[in-house]
């Protein structure tokens, strides 16, 4: 049975990339491809709602960023998982837009991502992209278990340049030295972003904001771009790392010409996607910081910074479940990212057989050992967490996707009749997992 799924798929994935390559000929879409190890996603909604101000534009849905992903995008059809009579309509309705003349969008935000050795070159052989977004660069990224090295993953994700078109637009971060390098490869305009002065478009005075009982509303900054300094507010969400979202997303939006007011007033609309350092109200008034999308150490790092720049009367919580694809880095890395959480939770919660090695760090990071409180699965840790928890505190909560972290969010969140709309990975497809 697994064979013939594995067939089955290799047979939709050639369908509906020829297809997507048609509609690409046909249409001629401006396209905007993003990669890097964290951040893809939260950029790629960043950049859709800055371009959507002036443009017809489509971005990938939540993370479609495969070799599946792209050309659904492409087409503007959903992923039909396991169902065959789903697969046969997308494929007719990415026939009919090959055969019949439609609307399409001006522009295309894809998030272009990969799973092994080869997956981004062969989506160059026949994706031309006007603009790329480089994010960042982690020295141990997600999926490093599948490379020979992490060089040699930065260097796949790093093919998108080597086909961007020489007109178009190559954005880097410039806070990441491993990305700026990649400006030597360019023939295109290059536009960098970030927190150094020498940024095209950079941030500064970026802090968690509050409302006048304390509740924490956001993440306020300044925009500081052509000697300007404009104010601006993501709601509902904390941390510097999606401020780095955002700046790509003015990047773009300078390049094309957009008001810089129209650009920041379209950002305060947008809210990063479930699961990505959302801020949810907890049961015993605690706040939850909901990071549980997926994990890897530069993430958790982001994560844990952002956690020690919470203003609490309670405790600071970390719940960290394990980091997957790490290979041979698995060890040092779970040891390294718990010695940070023992810096600065009082608390922390370890799920999953690799998370062992969080404890281990966090002792040495200066936690005591009876703080320290180690469980195999995410039903056992949410019934002890809700018990646990006190007023004011403040929970940290993120691992791996395929952890589940979110069921520790459902158990301790305030309103969990809000979790289809709050929480990721609530799709039907899901919950039978």
């Amino acid at each position: 049975m697994e064979l013939i799924k594995s067939i089955a798929k290799k047979i939709i994935v050639v369908i509906i990339t020829l297809e997507a390559r048609l509609v690409i000929k046909k249409y001629k879409p401006k396209i905007i491809a993003i990669t890097g190890s964290v951040g893809k996603t939260s950029t790629k909604d960043a950049v859709y709602e800055v371009i959507a101000t002036s443009f017809i534009a489509r971005k990938s849905e939540k993370s479609f960023n495969s070799e599946i992903g792209i050309p659904l995008t492409i087409l503007g059809v959903s992923n039909a998982w396991g169902n065959p009579l789903l697969w046969a309509k997308n494929i007719l309705s990415g026939l009919a837009l090959i055969l019949l003349r439609k609307h399409y969008p001006q522009w295309l935000v894809l998030e272009v991502g990969l799973e092994k050795p080869g997956d981004i070159r062969d989506v160059t052989k026949w994706l031309t992209p006007d603009i790329v977004i480089m994010t960042k660069f982690s020295d141990v990224p997600v999926h490093v278990e599948f490379f020979s090295s992490p060089a040699a993953l930065m260097e796949e994700k790093a093919a998108l340049v080597d086909v961007l078109k020489k007109e178009g637009l190559l954005v880097l971060n410039y806070d990441d030295e491993k990305v700026l390098a990649l400006k030597q490869k360019s023939k295109s305009a290059v536009f960098t972003f970030g927190f150094s002065d020498e940024a095209t478009i950079r941030a500064s005075h970026d802090e968690i904001e509050y409302d006048k009982e304390g509740n924490p509303e956001g993440t306020i900054f300044k925009v500081n771009h052509d000697g300007t300094a404009v104010p601006a507010h993501l709601p509902g969400t904390v941390g510097r790392q999606y401020i780095y979202s955002v700046l790509a997303a003015l990047c773009v939006g300078s390049f094309l010409k957009i008001n810089m007011i129209t650009m920041v007033e379209a950002v305060a609309k947008f809210k990063t996607p479930n699961g990505r350092s959302r801020v949810i109200k907890g049961v015993k008034n605690t706040y939850i910081i909901d990071d549980t999308y997926n994990s890897s150490p530069i993430a958790v790092e982001a994560a844990i910074a952002t956690l020690s720049q919470f203003k609490t009367k309670g405790r600071k919580i970390a719940v960290l479940g394990d980091m997957l694809e790490l290979g041979k880095y698995a060890v040092t890395e779970h040891k390294r990212i718990g010695t940070l959480a023992g810096g600065v939770c009082n608390t922390l919660l370890c799920i999953g057989v690799r998370a062992r090695y969080f404890a281990e760090g966090a002792e040495i990071g200066g936690l005591s050992e009876k703080n320290i409180f180690q469980f195999d699965d995410t039903k056992e840790a949410g019934k002890f967490l809700e018990l646990f928890i006190k007023d004011s505190d403040v929970i940290l909560v993120k691992g791996s996707q395929s952890m589940r972290m979110e069921r520790i969010v459902e158990e301790i969140m305030a309103h969990p009749e809000e979790k289809g709309e709050l929480l990721v990975r609530q799709e039907e497809e899901w919950q039978t997992r």
